[in-house]
């Protein structure tokens, strides 16, 4: 019966595992606990080969990034925390978020034209410009900065559209999910802040 279901709502068990690890994942980066990285590095490898399997390519690139991020995130966060004691939260200034909005200009350009002329990439600038800014948020959330969870508002309201197009529902379903967590993240992170900075 559940292979049935599964067919009827154009999931795989694939998508299915790789959503419910992602979602781990993403609460355990709001808890900003060092176990959220070995999760996400799972996630990322589940969820590159879904979307090798329904040709979204720049977002398999970008699970293979975020995987090697993660590798990063993890020593960055655990550094820290034999630091300081905590996994702290920092405030990016203007330059940073100049910085960040430019590198995701200029990487979506740079990959939407690469994939929109040498491969059969569903979507090819849409999917670009969204790896792009994606590995702004990542990189940002490695970096500890509070400014991250913005970013992963924005992108992942717009994936939902690119999932639903895409008729992988339970995708954009948990991409909804990931809007209403990064919500809360930024919450619980601005709270942490404003912790630190009174204990300052």
């Amino acid at each position: 019966m559940l292979p049935q279901l599964l067919a009827w709502l154009h999931m795989t068990p694939l998508e299915v595992i790789s959503a419910l690890v992602s979602l781990l994942g993403i609460w355990l980066t709001m808890r900003r606990l060092l176990v959220a990285w070995p999760v996400i590095i799972l996630s990322c490898l589940l969820y590159g080969e879904f979307f090798r399997e329904i040709h979204l390519y720049s977002d398999m690139l970008l699970q293979g990034v975020f995987a090697l991020c993660s590798v990063y995130g993890w020593w960055h966060w655990y550094r820290g925390v034999q630091d300081e004691g905590a996994v702290t939260v920092l405030k990016l200034n203007r330059n940073g978020w100049l910085i960040g909005i430019l590198a995701g200009i200029l990487g979506s350009l740079a990959l939407g034209a690469f994939m929109a002329r040498y491969t059969d990439a569903s979507l090819p600038w849409l999917d670009a410009s969204l790896t792009s800014f994606s590995l702004v948020g990542q990189w940002w959330q490695a970096r500890k900065y509070l400014e991250n969870w913005h970013v992963w508002v924005a992108v992942d309201l717009i994936y939902i559209g690119e999932y639903l197009w895409k008729q992988v529902p339970i995708t954009a379903a948990l991409y909804a999910i990931f809007v209403v967590m990064a919500v809360f993240g930024l919450r619980d992170w601005q709270r942490a802040r404003a912790a630190q900075v009174r204990a300052a």
